[in-house]
């Protein structure tokens, strides 16, 4: 239903209207008093990149930063993430991610993160103390934060934002109406577009997301996805029916597809009953790093990579790698 209201295929976004004026008011008041000084922001010491989006759901965000974090490890720059670690509670803030730290206290995105590329990960819902407490912790030349661009209490020094190139923006409403965090003319203001999947227009970075092969949950074992038994597939991210169309692409026919809200917290039993003997349960990394403490040997995730296109990738990482670059060498001064 939400899909139909935010495509404009149902009428009903019209009801939800004017709570999307109050929104997008709100939005406009926020990021205006932080511009013109009326609320203060604050300045890493180091260079802080933000991997966002304009919508809510699933956009392909979390790619795109381990994307980054690889591409820029192999030019030598040694990069950090932050979140706001959605769905996890800890103890106390900032809190060090670790690819053993469990999901429950730091969400299941960093967690992804910091099991994919190794680099330093810390969580906090004020993004500054993320920051601060991978500052004191590494030597760093960037921190990237996976979300955060409407949080501007954190300056910035370069803007990443990722669009759903199939859905792009409904229709073109802030919340609750439409999908809209902040209008489409915000584009204009950011460093880079990234459409992952449809048909990138000009100015913007076509990518895709490739799959790897399936990875056993529990031993780690990697066979290619036509190998698999009988398949029950199910998604708990921000658009399931991406990780469905995914196996679509690969020839692969599931016999059923289950999906679980973003950042669902699984049980055992809750998944256990999902597969007959004979089938095998196949889900997203991001649902397996929940999922790995009580695994079943059936159990299977498929990992996938961002790919990007065109020569205006090479263009962003020169730029992000001269940012980095400059502002070490002005610190070793």
């Amino acid at each position: 239903m939400i899909e139909r209201i935010w495509s404009g295929r149902s009428p009903l976004w019209l009801l939800l209207w004017p709570l999307s004026l109050l929104y997008g008011a709100i939005t406009l008041l926020i990021r205006l008093s932080f511009q013109r000084g009326w609320r203060k922001s604050w300045r890493a010491p180091c260079p802080v990149i933000v991997v966002g989006n304009l919508t809510a759901g699933g956009n392909g965000k979390t790619p795109v930063v381990i994307w980054l974090v690889q591409a820029l490890q192999q030019r030598g720059v040694r990069a950090g993430v932050v979140s706001r670690g959605y769905g996890g509670k800890a103890e106390r803030y900032p809190l060090l991610v670790t690819a053993e730290t469990p999901t429950a206290q730091a969400g299941d995105e960093p967690v992804l993160i910091a099991q994919r590329t190794q680099v330093p990960v810390a969580v906090a819902p004020r993004r500054r103390l993320a920051v601060e407490g991978l500052l004191a912790a590494h030597d760093l030349d960037v921190i990237i934060t996976d979300d955060g661009l409407q949080h501007y209490a954190l300056q910035r020094d370069r803007e990443i934002v990722v669009v759903d190139g199939m859905r792009r923006f409904g229709n073109g409403w802030w919340l609750p109406a439409g999908p809209m965090r902040e209008r489409a003319s915000r584009l204009s203001t950011v460093n880079a577009v990234i459409v992952n999947g449809g048909d990138a227009q000009a100015g913007e970075i076509a990518m895709s997301l490739q799959p790897g092969l399936a990875v056993n949950l529990i031993n780690g074992a990697s066979v290619a996805l036509a190998q698999l038994p009988e398949i029950v597939a199910m998604a708990g991210i921000g658009h399931p029916p991406r990780f469905f169309n995914t196996l679509k692409q690969q020839g692969i026919k599931p016999v059923a597809e289950i999906a679980f809200a973003d950042h669902h917290a699984y049980s055992e039993d809750e998944l256990r009953r999902l597969t007959q003997a004979d089938q095998c349960l196949l889900m997203t990394e991001k649902d397996a790093v929940k999922c790995r403490s009580f695994a079943r040997p059936n159990w299977w995730y498929l990992p996938v990579d961002a790919h990007l296109q065109g020569a205006a990738v090479t263009t962003l990482l020169d730029d992000i790698t001269h940012l980095c670059t400059t502002a070490r060498d002005a610190r070793s001064r």
